[in-house]
């Protein structure tokens, strides 16, 4: 089977849906699909996977990712029949528009993955190009979709809420586990954030609360880490100032095994998003063995379920109550929290396990017969 996976760019090594359509793509790869991953030519990268094929960036504004390279290729490819089918990651730029175009064109079955982007937040922010954008090119795009894939419940009812009724295969996103440090013992401990520097991950309610907190927990820090967005880190740093703030710290962005070594190091992770497909971040501090406080802006309801972690509302008030409850938690107790986190991602988010059920997708698109039982009709 020759699958050919689009994505606007895997350059930012730091993002979460970058990781994930990677390493979907090895996953596939390593079944013995024919895999090419399909990206603009943004920025050098250190180790491309050998699976990938860049295309220039076209004349027109930076943010839509015009390609007519790209555009050509998928054309020529699938008038050739050498495609059995496309798989689209993402929405609001061009390399998102053209697998729809190809498939329309060329009767060539097409699967997309939104990873976030059909949410409610995601289409009430943002630039004012997207008013014009849905409705003349993304959406008669998304048109040709002959199966979505969403990462949780929650992504399959932001798909129909736009109107789609095609089926949507529900599958999360797979996570590495890695191997365990023994974590380090300090006078302090570390309560982490790690993502991007957005508005969309509620970083200003973090720091709002944890003014509310931190002189009762004086053992606890507060670290931000992960790369600035629009300029959004210096507005965070602003707010950290005006608040009077202590014992908080804005690293910078890490990678490979220092990030790892964040996760296994810190006590406790935090996502506190207004709108999350997924939460890759979640799975990585899980695996790495720490518990999670995640709002109810991810699908992360497991976390009380499995004993790993909080999931509250969003905003101040419920992660001010929360921060009290789990501050005040013995580091025995948040360690087997963590340990109890690290098993559930073993066993349910492997990749192996991801990777194959998106290898039946596939052939069920394909080739009909019997619906796998994580697809989701009508």
């Amino acid at each position: 089977m020759s699958v050919i996976h689009i994505v606007p760019s895997i350059a930012e090594e730091a993002s979460g849906g970058t990781y994930a359509v990677v390493n979907l793509c090895e996953s596939l790869a390593v079944q013995g699909q024919l895999v090419t991953l399909a990206v603009l030519d943004w920025a050098p990268l250190p180790s491309p996977p050998p699976f990938l094929k860049t295309f220039p960036l076209g004349l027109g504004p930076r943010r839509l990712g015009c390609s007519p390279a790209m555009k050509g290729w998928l054309s020529k490819t699938a008038q050739a029949g050498a495609v059995d089918l496309l798989h689209n990651h993402s929405s609001w730029m061009m390399p998102n528009v053209y697998p729809g175009w190809v498939a329309k064109r060329h009767g060539v079955p097409l699967i997309v993955s939104p990873h976030g982007t059909l949410s409610e937040w995601a289409m009430q922010s943002g630039s004012t190009i997207k008013s014009v954008f849905w409705p003349w090119v993304q959406k008669p795009a998304l048109t040709a979709t002959t199966c979505f894939h969403a990462t949780a419940e929650s992504e399959y009812e932001d798909i129909r809420r736009m109107g789609f009724h095609q089926p949507v295969a529900v599958i999360p996103n797979g996570i590495d586990i890695p191997d365990l440090a023994p974590k380090t013992l300090g006078e302090s401990r570390t309560l982490l954030f790690l993502g991007r520097i957005h508005p969309i991950k509620g970083i200003d309610v973090l720091l709002h609360a944890w003014q509310a907190v931190m002189t009762r927990f004086p053992d606890w820090d507060l670290q931000i880490i992960g790369p600035d967005n629009g300029g959004y880190l210096a507005e965070m740093q602003a707010l950290t100032a005006q608040l009077r703030l202590q014992r908080v710290a804005f690293p910078g962005v890490l990678y490979g095994e220092e990030k790892q070594l964040a996760y296994r190091e810190a006590s406790l992770f935090i996502l506190p998003t207004h709108s999350e497909n997924f939460g890759m971040t979640v799975a990585e501090a899980l695996a790495a063995g720490t518990p999670a406080i995640v709002s109810k802006g991810a699908p992360w309801a497991g976390l009380e379920q499995q004993g790993a972690g909080w999931w509250i509302d969003i905003g101040v008030d419920p992660l001010v109550a929360c921060l009290e409850d789990a501050l005040s938690r013995s580091p025995e107790d948040l360690a087997e929290m963590g340990q109890n986190g690290r098993s559930w991602m073993e066993a349910e988010f492997s990749w192996a396990q991801v990777g194959q059920r998106m290898a039946e997708t596939y052939r069920w698109i394909l080739n009909g017969g019997n619906k796998p039982n994580w697809v989701v009709e009508g």
